[in-house]
């Protein structure tokens, strides 16, 4: 990580918003770096994430490496893959589920993190939550119209369902998502990283 990027990483673990994370021992669970290639935003760490540390440490993360169809190490790379989360810290349980990611997190940090990334050439973006605040206008009118569409958000978007164990209805009742988007996931991600 440059220097650039350490100084946003200590900022925002010193930041008053983040006070109660720190309090609990939390640092914030994401990766950058200034040469990533592809950069995944998904909606906030798990549980079994913040206590490790590591993104994308769960079931979740193994399907959705899968669906990438890359191995840990290369996943893991920040060279390779930035993993920027809506929120990087675990936002507690709720009633169904965890609770969202905080708002105003991904307007603060974001735009700072991603000026010192200028090799960026997909953003993968997992989720209606970051799906919405990207996108904008363009998303639709449900996350699975959205993710059907892909195709007209690339070269610069690639909107995904989350791959959440929870989500296996969801892949169910649309087989679409496994034939045809995981494919064209897959061959747009190796394009760039050269695998």
């Amino acid at each position: 990580m440059n220097e650039e990027l350490e100084k946003i990483r200590i900022d925002i673990i010193n930041d008053p918003m983040n006070k109660e994370m720190a309090d609990k021992g939390y640092l914030p669970v994401y990766t950058a770096s200034e040469k990533s290639k592809i950069v995944i935003v998904g909606q906030a760490p798990g549980r079994k994430a913040q206590t490790s540390n590591i993104p994308w440490n769960d079931a979740s993360g193994d399907l959705l490496r899968k669906w990438l169809n890359v191995d840990r190490d290369t996943f893991y790379n920040p060279d390779i893959f930035a993993l920027v989360p809506m929120d990087f810290y675990y936002p507690g349980k709720g009633v169904h589920g965890d609770n969202p990611p905080r708002k105003g997190f991904a307007d603060r940090w974001h735009p700072l993190i991603l000026a010192h990334m200028p090799d960026v050439e997909l953003i993968i973006l997992v989720g209606a939550y970051s799906q919405k605040y990207y996108l904008g206008a363009d998303f639709k009118k449900t996350l699975a119209a959205t993710v059907f569409d892909h195709q007209s958000y690339l070269p610069k978007f690639f909107p995904l369902v989350h791959p959440s164990p929870l989500n296996f209805r969801w892949r169910t009742q649309n087989p679409w998502f496994e034939l045809e988007v995981v494919p064209t996931l897959e061959s747009t991600v190796h394009k760039i990283i050269n695998i």
